[in-house]
C-alpha cells in the first residue's frame, strides 16, 4: 500500500522561501549580480524566477533579501 501523503509533505514547504525584491549574486564580493526582483528558493536549492526560469545552486553565491 502506498501512502497518499508523501514523506516530505510539509517539510518541503518549510524549506522553501519566497523573496520580494531580492538581489542574487554570483560571487562573494557582490560584483556579479545575476538577478534583481522577486524569486523563490526551492527546497532542492534551485532559485525560481517569476518567468519560470531556474538558477542553479552552483551559479548562485548568495541572495540578499529586499526590505
Amino acid at each position: 500500500m502506498v501512502s497518499p501523503n508523501p514523506a516530505w509533505g510539509g517539510l518541503v514547504d518549510e524549506l522553501e522561501r519566497a523573496y520580494d525584491d531580492a538581489v542574487v549574486y554570483a560571487d562573494r564580493e557582490g560584483d556579479d549580480v545575476l538577478y534583481r526582483g522577486d524569486c523563490r528558493l526551492l527546497a532542492n536549492g534551485w532559485l525560481e524566477l517569476p518567468s519560470g526560469r531556474l538558477l542553479s545552486p552552483d551559479a548562485v553565491h548568495h541572495v540578499d533579501p529586499g526590505p
